[in-house]
């Protein structure tokens, strides 16, 4: 006979259909406002090769684009645990929206300098990085509060992840197709207002917490704050691993998707398209996998497949396109390079919730932000200026092998233990 507890009506991330509502609406609106930003990633790099018809002008953009979330991630998180992960994201958001708006309606109007666009890109990643550490940080109070196993919540918010990628990949393609590039920065735009209001006004306000600060105790200096970040980062051993080895596979993976696809799909067809299909393998493969990491990850050994995830998902879509394959063959690597992935991000991010106190969590993962994604900047540059001096298929091989090297990085140091105690 099936007791009370088991006869409730279960959420697909676990607990009550009733309790998780609040984790629900939260990852829906993660979910929206990267469906946005997906299309965006994908329209961007492509606009610009259209305005300028310049690869080095593409990598440039794209380090406007990565920069930020150095920024917006140090002092980002901060700002998040001080004000409240609710309040914090909200404002993100719109801040968001209206610079992503602004890229269109000033093309469209008065005309944009390529200066004025990366302006533009520049702030609209410096807004959005905090924002997305805030829904970040509410997922295990969230999860905690709708009786969801942290595991499943993270590879639930994962999933959704991937899933606007694979979304907005799709509708990518669609918009440029049918009303070119520029016009299809409209929709990220409206993502991130969607986004506001479920958390603003749909999210109950009793699910969240406005302040991560000790009762009677005055604030310290921003500075203060991220320094106390900084260092608990620092002396922590399964931290410092894991942003050694993102800093560099997102280097690698910042020159991928910000440069060496965009070239390669516009030498396969000339709107670029393709470019919006490989996407949505890469995501939709990540789907499954993130997924299937919440139903059996639990009964995997951490440190192998987190090796097997980085070894599948980096090397894999680079040697397929220095081989040249056919178009159908780049999307099955893809999808199996995604599903690869799938299992890193919740994986490592269910690790560091478990060991990293609420009070330090934004800051924490602000830090954390600030240096994985240390390296994208200088990988979008350096792709597009080895891309323009020799080629693209020795750039191509070179991102393989030095993934490859990397992500056996896990099978060293006692540090990497830390996986399997959390």
């Amino acid at each position: 006979m099936s007791t009370l507890s088991e006869r409730r009506e279960l959420s697909p991330v676990g607990g009550s259909r009733l309790a998780a509502w609040p984790l629900i609406v939260l990852l829906s609106a993660h979910g929206l406002s990267l469906v946005g930003n997906a299309v965006t990633v994908i329209v961007v790099p492509l606009y610009v090769l259209q305005l300028t018809g310049s690869v080095a002008a593409t990598g440039v953009a794209g380090a406007f684009a990565t920069v930020p979330m150095i920024i917006g991630g140090a002092l980002g998180g901060v700002l998040v645990d001080r004000f409240g992960f609710r309040r914090a994201a909200v404002v993100a958001d719109v801040a968001s929206g209206v610079t992503v708006l602004a890229i269109p309606l000033l093309a469209l109007t008065i005309g944009m300098s390529f200066s004025v666009l990366l302006l533009l890109v520049f702030l609209s990643g410096l807004l959005d990085t905090p924002g997305r550490t805030a829904k970040e940080a509410l997922v295990p109070d969230l999860a905690a509060k709708g009786d969801v196993q942290l595991t499943r919540a993270t590879a639930a918010s994962s999933a959704i992840s991937r899933s606007a990628m694979l979304i907005g990949a799709s509708l990518a393609s669609v918009l440029l197709v049918s009303i070119g590039a520029l016009n299809s920065l409209f929709a990220d735009a409206v993502t991130f207002a969607v986004s506001a209001v479920l958390i603003g006004v749909v999210l109950p306000r009793s699910a969240t917490s406005e302040t991560t600060a000790p009762e009677g105790m005055p604030p310290a200096s921003v500075w203060a704050e991220f320094v106390e970040g900084v260092r608990y980062a620092a002396r922590t051993p399964i931290i410092r691993s894991v942003v050694i080895l993102v800093v560099v596979t997102n280097l690698i993976d910042a020159a991928g998707f910000l440069v060496l696809f965009p070239v390669f799909t516009r030498t396969v067809t000339q709107d670029g398209s393709l470019f919006g299909l490989v996407m949505g393998c890469f995501a939709g493969g990540a789907v499954v996998g993130a997924v299937t990491f919440a139903k059996v990850g639990h009964r995997l050994p951490r440190r192998a497949l987190l090796i097997g995830g980085f070894l599948i998902a980096g090397p894999v879509p680079y040697l397929a396109m220095f081989a040249m394959v056919s178009p159908a063959t780049l999307l099955m690597a893809m999808a199996v390079a995604g599903l690869a992935a799938g299992a890193i991000n919740p994986l490592l991010t269910s690790t560091l919730y478990k060991l990293v106190p609420r009070e330090l969590r934004a800051r924490v993962l602000g830090v954390l932000t600030t240096g994985v994604t240390a390296g994208m900047p200088l990988g979008s540059l350096l792709a597009g200026s080895a891309v323009e001096l020799w080629g693209l298929a020795p750039v191509l091989l070179s991102a393989a092998a030095v993934y490859g090297v990397f992500a056996l990085s896990p099978l060293f140091g006692k540090s990497w233990l830390a996986l399997k105690r959390a």
